[in-house]
């Protein structure tokens, strides 16, 4: 089978869905709602602020150069990150993250991804963002987008509210973050089969291959390969900043 563009207008599809809550829409952070990634642009301020010392900055340049090579799982990327900030409080975390949001993320929102998610919540489905990014780096998308249910991994904390330099157990990634999709569903009434799934990473073909609206997002290779062999819908977006009110046109392209 060949991949499908989306239609002309993406939200066309939407707006003449089902109805009602029981329809979930998941949608993946990093590189499907924002341009890029969110956890980039806090160690960028960190180091711009002085924050990182140089062992930091090449740790996790090694650690990422690793984990592309396919010589380091995600869990153990995740757990080097989460270790540089040990002994941190999440509650100053969460306030330098809803800073750093404002000043460089919430700009390099796909414009088009932003109007789909409001298509669905027009519909009344149950809009939930599902990624690997961790709480202080995925809230403030969703508290942008008004999007309820957030699924993302979260840093382990000893009494006093301060980072252990561990990641609370399961690790949301791959298989596991489509496990945590499927209880989700159970516990709020979804039903996967009318859901949709928003997502660029090859590891989300798990759960790409769960919704009955399997949408792959400027996929990266393997997941491309994938929309291939079954045919999915593929919607191609670019970002662009400081236009507030975007042509759907103008910010989708098609295979």
């Amino acid at each position: 089978m060949t991949a499908q563009p989306v239609a002309d207008d993406p939200t066309a599809e939407i707006a003449a869905s089902e109805p009602g809550p029981h329809v979930g829409a998941f949608f993946d952070l990093d590189g499907t709602l924002v341009d890029g990634f969110t956890a980039a642009a806090h160690a960028s301020d960190r180091i711009k602020r002085r924050q990182a010392g140089i062992g930091e900055v090449l740790g996790v340049v090694e650690a990422s150069m690793r984990y592309r090579l396919g010589r380091m799982r995600f869990e153990h990327l995740l757990t080097r990150a989460a270790g540089y900030l040990q002994g941190e409080l999440l509650t100053d975390l969460d306030d330098v993250c809803e800073r750093i949001f404002v000043e460089s993320v919430a700009t390099r929102v796909f414009p088009v991804m932003r109007v789909i998610v409001a298509a669905h919540q027009e519909r009344g489905h149950t809009v939930v963002l599902s990624t690997s990014a961790v709480t202080i780096h995925a809230e403030p998308v969703a508290r942008f987008l008004e999007i309820d249910h957030v699924l993302c991994n979260h840093f382990a904390l000893d009494s006093a509210g301060r980072l252990t330099g561990q990641i609370a157990k399961p690790v949301i990634w791959g298989r596991n973050k489509a496990s945590a999709a499927v209880r989700f569903s159970d516990t709020n009434d979804v039903d996967l089969h009318h859901s949709y799934f928003y997502a660029d990473g090859d590891e989300d073909a798990a759960l790409m291959a769960m919704v009955g609206n399997p949408r792959p997002v400027n996929p990266r290779p393997k997941l491309a390969a994938l929309a291939e062999e079954h045919g999915w819908p593929v919607l191609r977006v670019v970002g662009t900043a400081g236009r507030r009110r975007p042509s759907l046109r103008r910010f989708v392209g098609y295979d």
